[in-house]
């Protein structure tokens, strides 16, 4: 069953502007898509998830992490947090499960203020990448033949790709790579491939 899968980042220095650099290099570091490049939703969350945003903005096309980031500069506060949307090209099926193509999916952002929502990113991180569903890296429900191992080991070479440029180029202290569900992707991934064979 699939899952939502997450990256969380932590920080030896969060609060005020100290954000802005972490948050830069964040975005700086993700692979954008080719076919929606940029971040195209910003938004700015006070105190809690509760609370209505105080800033919601769509771009179309994409803005730069420079842009991105200048959205943000304003409204630094230890108890908010900031959400960019951003696209990345990943290996999906079409409805028959035979062609493949690189189709734009969906990536939110998430940097938390170590004061909102009561200290939140103490479980979730500093920045909290929310990737979708795992269905994308783990592909349970399409035959598992040579071009789709492919497709899956394409997509999960991104993902980790884009973990470890994460955690080395934002001077991150520390991560992780989970999801909701008891079953890590490396489990899942384990699991699928014991199936096939």
């Amino acid at each position: 069953m699939p899952d939502s899968l997450y990256l969380s980042l932590w920080f030896p220095d969060f609060s005020g502007p100290a954000m802005l650099p972490h948050m830069f290099a964040l975005l700086q570091q993700f692979p954008f898509s080719a076919q929606r490049p940029g971040v195209t939703y910003a938004a700015v969350q006070p105190v809690s998830w509760n609370e209505a945003s105080v800033l919601e903005r769509r771009f179309s096309p994409g803005i730069t992490p420079e842009e991105a980031v200048v959205v943000a500069a304003d409204l630094i506060h230890d108890d908010y947090a900031y959400v960019f949307d951003a696209y990345w090209d990943l290996w999906t099926p079409d409805e028959s499960g035979h062609e493949w193509l690189l189709i734009p999916s969906l990536v939110k952002l998430i940097v938390q203020g170590e004061e909102f929502d009561d200290g939140a990113y103490q479980e979730t991180g500093h920045i909290d990448v929310d990737f979708g569903l795992d269905s994308l890296f783990v592909q349970e429900n399409i035959e598992l033949t040579e071009e789709t191992q492919l497709k899956i080991r394409d997509n999960v070479s991104k993902l980790v790709e884009f973990t470890k440029k994460a955690e080395t180029n934002t001077r991150a202290t520390s991560r992780r790579l989970w999801s909701e569900s008891e079953e890590s992707l490396p489990q899942k991934l384990i699991a699928r491939l014991q199936k096939a064979q």
